[in-house]
């Protein structure tokens, strides 16, 4: 039973502390759809999408309405369209048709992303594979709604160092076909070590091949709950403020726990995971760089980051755990630079960095997200910081992510404008010596000795 107490408190968290369900993602498995004639693939495709998904938006507004509690997107992720299309595209052509036609069944639905649009090649890539990752620039600037992935490795097979490389070519290449609105064509694809099968948040949301048919798997986000209530306790011991991030995450996790299990009751579709991450948005007063500098730092990226950000994962994870049974996703600590004020203003006193922002990944929920940098980096280079952040998610049996915005055109000192959810960024240096040879290596790099546990 929810007290009296309760309540209020969450209603005073909704109004003036940014709480919300940040979203409800519905993940749809598409392996029955599989059909060796893409025109019948995309009919099925649409057909499932539209007749699991079509309430999802009216749904996520009524809970809304009922409960009081801003649900901000309705999302859909679907079976990595790598395998879904395996057995009908036989060209790049043939992928990217596909993308349009989950483009035209997310607008249909209202939902704002659709996610799945992905690959996962940790060890090796098919040919369908290959032809899905050739395909993602122009699938991407082609489609408004679509989001893409690829898992390019894991703890247990290592890194796919050609998938690496290719996938420094698609960021490029995306880049370029989208320069005209500030290459936002990558702020849709990410690239996965370790990536978990039911991540509600995008770009890097697609319903895993282990899942039920459909699920719902819900977002709940609230970095300004957090930073307010570490206001309080502003002096405290590190016991005092871990079991002030513990409670508040308890109670956040709560209110995703509340609204997954309507939504699921609703839409007559099996309750999945709650995500709790604690993802930015610009608004004022939703950052987890003001966290920190809660915790006691003057910006993010001072001496003292990292042990923060360690800090503030774990006890985000052990409240969210203690919530729910079923916490999944990622759950911790997201650090994009472009969706967080913080972030950008400890990029622009020159505190903050691409290397310390690669160390603190070590101990947050994803990687290098939404980073901005010079438009002129080279293929080479972005497989490089790629396999760097791979090893990360590899070696620490977690996951990380790349998501980078080769910004065309554009150079240190300026800055790139995304709008809503995603903000603007400031152009990041990036080291400016080679790693061509490296790169350039076949195969794989092997999986670490701890990953044998059988």
């Amino acid at each position: 039973m929810i007290s009296r107490s309760e309540i209020l408190e969450t209603n005073q968290m909704i109004e003036k502390e940014n709480l919300d369900v940040r979203t409800i993602t519905m993940g749809i498995s598409l392996l029955d759809c599989i059909d060796a004639d893409r025109t019948t693939l995309c009919t099925k495709i649409r057909d499932k999408i539209l007749g699991l998904a079509g309430n999802l938006v009216n749904t996520g507004d009524e809970i809304g309405r009922e409960y009081g509690i801003p649900v901000v997107n309705k999302r859909i992720s679907v079976t990595p369209i790598g395998i879904i299309g395996a057995a009908a595209c036989r060209s790049e052509e043939d992928f990217v048709e596909i993308a349009k036609e989950l483009d035209r069944a997310a607008k249909d639905v209202g939902v704002n992303f659709l996610g799945g649009y992905s690959a996962v090649v940790a060890k090796g890539m098919t040919s369908a594979d290959a032809l899905l990752m050739r395909s993602i620039p122009e699938a991407l600037s082609n489609t408004e709604r679509v989001c893409s992935s690829v898992n390019v490795g894991s703890t247990r097979t290592g890194i796919n160092m050609d998938a690496v490389r290719l996938m420094g070519q698609v960021i490029r290449q995306t880049a370029e076909k989208t320069a005209d609105a500030d290459s936002i064509g990558c702020a849709k694809l990410v690239v996965f070590c370790n990536a978990p099968d039911d991540n509600p948040f995008m770009a890097g949301a697609f319903h895993g091949v282990t899942e039920a048919d459909a699920v719902i798997n819900v977002g709940v986000s609230g970095p300004g709950v957090v930073k307010k209530a570490l206001e309080s306790v502003r002096g405290e011991s590190f016991e005092v403020l871990c079991e002030t991030i513990k409670k508040t995450a308890f109670k956040i996790t709560r209110v995703g726990q509340l609204v997954a299990k309507r939504a699921s009751e609703m839409l007559g579709v099996p309750f999945g995971i709650v995500d709790l991450s604690l993802a930015p948005t610009p608004a004022v007063g939703d950052s987890v760089a003001e966290i920190l500098q809660e915790i006691g730092l003057e910006y993010p990226g001072a001496p003292g980051t990292t042990a923060a950000l360690a800090l503030l994962n774990d006890q985000v994870k052990k409240g969210g755990v203690m919530a729910s049974s079923y916490v999944g996703g990622l759950s911790g600590a997201f650090i994009p630079v472009s969706e967080d004020q913080g972030m950008i203003d400890a990029v622009n006193a020159g505190c903050l960095t691409l290397e310390k922002l690669e160390a603190m990944t070590c101990v947050c929920s994803v990687g290098l997200d939404m980073i901005a940098i010079p438009g002129d980096t080279s293929a080479a280079t972005l497989s490089g910081i790629i396999a760097d952040e791979m090893a990360i998610g590899m070696v620490n049996q977690k996951t990380t992510a790349v998501r980078l915005i080769p910004v065309i055109g554009k150079g240190v000192g300026e800055q790139a404008e995304f709008g809503g959810l995603l903000g603007y960024a400031p152009i990041m240096p990036v080291n400016p010596f080679g790693c061509d040879a490296f790169v350039n290596r076949t195969g794989r790099i092997p999986a670490p000795i701890h990953s044998f546990k059988n």
